[in-house]
């Protein structure tokens, strides 16, 4: 089994910051890509950022130079740091890592059960 376990969300007025967690925990043997996605109510999930294993990043054009990801190898964790927040970036935003579990020869994606921001005065 494996699971991927955010937090961080809640609630924040415009302008202001957050940070998002997330932990990959279980048979694992390998981690590819992890990063994070969002969905508004009533919108399609969207792609927020990724990052490689390596390190290379790729964002969403409306949270470029506002959002950062980052990750830890070591503790199977990817974060998003939020500034300059906006009532559009209001949604579930939901965890994801391709993994290769233990015994198999390639990889999976999996998805965390998603943690809510909202953007309000």
């Amino acid at each position: 089994q494996v699971q991927l376990v955010e937090s961080g969300g809640g609630l924040v007025q415009p302008g202001g910051s957050l940070r998002l967690s997330c932990e990959a925990s279980g048979d694992i043997l390998a981690i590819d890509t992890m990063g994070w996605f969002r969905q508004a109510p009533g919108e399609q999930r969207e792609l927020v950022a990724t990052m490689g294993s390596l390190g290379r990043t790729n964002y969403a054009d409306s949270v470029k130079g506002r959002f950062t990801i980052s990750r830890v190898n070591a503790k199977k964790a990817v974060y998003l740091q939020m500034s300059s927040l906006k009532p559009e970036d209001t949604a579930i935003y939901f965890c994801y890592a391709k993994i290769r579990r233990g015994g198999l020869l390639y990889y999976m994606d999996y998805w965390g059960k998603g943690t809510l921001v909202t953007v309000s005065s």
